[in-house]
Formats: structure tokens, C-alpha cells, sequence
């Protein structure tokens, strides 16, 4: 039986552990050729085993999202490769520091707006030509309820995924009348390494597995799935609209 993503080129960011190492994982076993980036050799090694496992291919990709001409460099390897990119996931994030907006240093300011804002909004810029050249090209970026509901000393953090979420809103409507779909996703709470900076005292087991959310982003990547602009809140279990401006 033909799996639902065969023959389809996705790209996923932060691959190397956490929702990017399992949504990799999960679109392989569903036929895809994953394109894996992340900065971590090892982690990306410990990936291609597992989807060489479930039957899968990958290629992987060591790659610092700060480094724009990488990312350029990547777009002009799928071109010359591929020809075209049916799934970007733009998972990679940095949680930053736990500071009053105040004390935050201008290193880590600019290193959660460059990997959490920029590295997504150059991903766009170099990879929109090849999804555009998909039939069905679908995006999906990772987003978080702080955007929303920011809490003390997270201000980079939250304030770096409202950025992203505004950059999706355009680039849903931007794309409105092609063959890309743009949607954000949002796990929630998740045993990843990231959550647990964000709140070292939390116990992991209370939270579902990377594994577990990854199911959720699947369907969002198929041929089938023709929603745009819209948030998956895991928790909630459903698709969310975008509040769209007067």
C-alpha cells in the first residue's frame, strides 16, 4: 500500500531531538524523504538510524539557523537535488534567558529573535520558489502559548513566537491563491529538553512525549489537508482560526 507522503521532500529544523527529532521520525515512516537540519552531528546521526529503521530515507543537514548563507546554501542544494519542497517544518528554537526584559543581555536578545524569527522568516525567503513548485506544499511552524499569554521573565521567548505568528498570518495570506498551505502549530506543554529549561522544576512524566504531539503535525503536512492560516492547538485537540484584521 502507497503511504500517504510517498515521494514527498520535507524539510524539518531542530531535527536532532525534541518534536523535530519525532516529527522527522513520523514523516519518514509515512513515506517522506526527510531533509534533516539541526546543529547537533550526533543527534542527527541518532536520527537517520531510527528512520533507516522504519524503513525510511533522510539526508541530514548540520546546520546553524544564524548561518543565513547556509540556509541559502541549503535551498540551492534542494534546487539543483530536488527541484521543489513539499514540507517545511520550522520547529528549531531557543528558549533564552529567564531575566527581566530589563537585564536581558543584547546576545541573547539577538540570538532568540535570530533562530526563533529571522532563521524561519530566511527559510521563507529561500525555500518559497520550491514550494511553490509543489503540488501540494505544506508548511507548519511551532509556535507556544506564550505568544499569547507571555509570562514574567520569558519576555524574549514569548515575544520571539508572536513575531513568528504574525510572520505566518502574512504568509498565509500571501499565499492564499497557490498550492501552499501555511499553519502554526501549538503543542502546548511537552516533555522536551527546551521545556525543561523553561521550568526546571517541573516533572517531565507529567507531560506527553515528543512522539505523542508528533502524530498531530502529520496530517498537516498531507496533499489532503487544504486549511491555511490556521493554529492546531494539541491540548485543545482542534484547528483554531487565525483573528483576522477588520
Amino acid at each position: 500500500m502507497t503511504k500517504p507522503l510517498a515521494s514527498r521532500i520535507a524539510l524539518v529544523t531542530g531535527a536532532s531531538r525534541g518534536i523535530g527529532h519525532a516529527t522527522a521520525l513520523a514523516l519518514a515512516r509515512e513515506g517522506a524523504h526527510v531533509v534533516a537540519t539541526a546543529r547537533t552531528v550526533g543527534g542527527l546521526e541518532e536520527l537517520d538510524d531510527a528512520i533507516k529503521v522504519v524503513g525510511g530515507t533522510a539526508t541530514l543537514v548540520p546546520l546553524d539557523l544564524r548561518d543565513i548563507e547556509g540556509i541559502a546554501r541549503l535551498a540551492r542544494a534542494l534546487d539543483e537535488r530536488y527541484r521543489r519542497l513539499d514540507i517545511l517544518i520550522g520547529n528549531a528554537a531557543v528558549v533564552g534567558p529567564s531575566s527581566p526584559l530589563d537585564h536581558v543581555q543584547p546576545k541573547d536578545w539577538d540570538e532568540v529573535l535570530a533562530v526563533n524569527v529571522t532563521a524561519n522568516w530566511q527559510l521563507i525567503r529561500h525555500l518559497h520558489a520550491l514550494l511553490l513548485r509543489s503540488d501540494a506544499a505544506r508548511a507548519v511552524f511551532v509556535t507556544s502559548s506564550a505568544a499569547a499569554s507571555p509570562r514574567a521573565y520569558r519576555g524574549a521567548y514569548a515575544m520571539s513566537k508572536a513575531a513568528l505568528e504574525a510572520m505566518a498570518r502574512s504568509y498565509a495570506a500571501e499565499t492564499a491563491s497557490t498550492n501552499i498551505r501555511v499553519n502554526l502549530f501549538n503543542p502546548g506543554p511537552t516533555r522536551t529538553r527546551l521545556r525543561a529549561t523553561a521550568r526546571p522544576g517541573e516533572d517531565p512524566l507529567t507531560l506527553p512525549t515528543p512522539e505523542t504531539v508528533a502524530e498531530k503535525i502529520v496530517p498537516l503536512c498531507l496533499p489532503g489537508f487544504v486549511d491555511s492560516g490556521k493554529v492546531y492547538d494539541f491540548r485543545a485537540g482542534k484547528l483554531l482560526s487565525f483573528q483576522q484584521p477588520a
